[in-house]
């Protein structure tokens, strides 16, 4: 009943809106998001970003668009956005050695770049419980001897990661995930009227109830384009079936979304295994991330999927 009801629900032009947003025609601001130690001695610098736009999601390829520097500019950055705020979204390798250096990922769209520096600075560092704070599954300052222990799901896929494909025909994605079970998956409702219809008004006067980023917790597996070939708006011409949970922090009320209020976590495929089909209008090479995401950490998959012509 409640997956229903979501699909049908509307979500007032006043409520998009939240101040002053907008859907389209702004930038992407890069973000450094601190950085890990590896087992080997090595380190890894966690980059994210910020999409200033609630709905457009550009596409800038790597290049005086989308570059690292100093050296290699391809360190396997996005190149195609999601709305709004995205942390924790890839991770460079730097070495042992890395010292005092710094990396810096630099954006350019509409004539206007910005840069995100990434460094070993010792206020940077990031483990398990930041990353869960960060992305509201804690409030500010708490924590467990429970969630300290939490570890992120296990994903395997059941189809290849390069794939072969024709334009309109579903690429079929399987996804096997398992988890430890935490975080305590949340037991959210609907805001529903004595005749079970969805009660707007209750829903919209409801204050928040933490100041920073609040997170509901279930897992989940969602799809998304990573990079998109050259030429092609990602965002118009891909499909996916179902549709994915948002992997961005999209906060309006009744989004599909985790950080959305009042969003109800999916349920769980008895064998485990998450099914997805994508379909393409446009030929060309795609990477798709897969992100299996528990409501406190997560775990990323990639996908390339080659996409030929239609047969005719």
């Amino acid at each position: 009943m409640a997956a229903a009801l979501l699909g049908a629900v509307v979500v007032p032009h006043g409520v998009q809106a939240q101040g002053l947003t907008y859907s389209s025609g702004q930038g992407v601001a890069p973000a450094f998001e601190g950085w890990k130690d590896n087992p080997d001695g090595t380190f890894s610098l966690v980059f994210g970003y910020m999409n200033r736009n609630w709905e457009e999601q550009p596409d800038l390829l790597v290049g005086d668009d989308n570059f690292f520097s100093p050296g290699e500019r391809d360190r396997g950055q996005p190149t195609h956005f999601l709305p709004r705020r995205n942390r924790f979204v890839f991770e460079v390798r730097v070495p042992a050695d890395f010292g005092e250096r710094e990396l810096a990922w630099t954006l350019r769209r509409n004539g206007e770049a910005e840069t995100a520096y990434g460094s070993l600075r010792p206020d940077y560092y990031i483990d398990n419980v930041v990353i869960m704070s960060e992305a509201g599954t804690l409030g500010a300052g708490t924590s467990s001897p429970e969630l300290r222990a939490h570890t992120p799901p296990v994903v395997e896929m059941r189809t290849p990661t390069e794939i072969q494909a024709v334009v309109g025909r579903p690429v079929r994605l399987e996804a096997w995930v398992g988890d430890d079970g935490l975080p305590r998956r949340s037991r959210n409702r609907l805001p529903l009227t004595d005749e079970g219809r969805l009660d707007l008004t209750r829903a919209l006067a409801a204050p928040p109830s933490r100041i920073t980023v609040q997170k509901i917790m279930g897992l989940n597996m969602s799809w998304s384009v990573y990079r998109g070939p050259e030429g092609v708006e990602s965002q118009d011409v891909t499909d996916f079936n179902p549709p994915q949970v948002a992997a961005w922090e999209d906060t309006r009320p009744f989004a599909n979304s985790p950080w959305a209020p009042y969003w109800v976590p999916p349920e769980l495929p008895e064998d485990g295994v998450w099914i997805t089909e994508v379909t393409f209008t446009r030929p060309g090479t795609y990477i798709l991330r897969g992100r299996a995401d528990d409501g406190g950490l997560f775990t990323d998959q990639r996908v390339t999927v080659h996409v030929g012509p239609p047969i005719s």
